[in-house]
């Protein structure tokens, strides 16, 4: 048992310390790339840009659609025939009336002022 066991165990050991070591390393490695802030700040910079293009692609994506489906309806809407509802009665008849109004007013002001006239006529002129 003591022969047969011993190099296993010290194989075991072997494998062990190799591992806790490589573990080691990579956190030191890990550690110094955390205090190296020109590299972190490339990274930074790096994954910046990447995000933009991403969005910039995005939109170009969903722009080059919508003037895609834009497109189609414009044309869709060139082979139809469009109508012109007419304007109510009502409408016509309001329009009418104020116009009507508007020149019997001034109407009445100028004639008002044609048969104003003598001296007091002349005076009030400048109030």
């Amino acid at each position: 048992m003591t022969s047969n066991s011993t190099p296993a165990g010290q194989e075991r050991l072997t494998s062990e310390i190799r591992q806790t070591r490589a573990d080691l390393g990579a956190t030191v490695e890990a550690l110094a790339a955390k205090t190296d802030v020109k590299t972190r700040a490339k990274q930074a910079v790096s994954d910046t840009a990447a995000q933009a293009r991403d969005r910039v692609s995005a939109a170009t994506t969903s722009t080059a659609r919508l003037a895609g489906s834009t497109k189609e309806r414009l044309a869709e809407a060139g082979r139809r025939p469009t109508t012109r509802r007419a304007l109510p009665p009502a409408a016509i008849a309001l329009a009418a009336a104020v116009g009507a109004t508007i020149v019997v007013v001034r109407r009445r002001r100028a004639a008002a002022r044609r048969v104003s006239s003598g001296p007091a006529a002349w005076l009030r002129r400048f109030r």
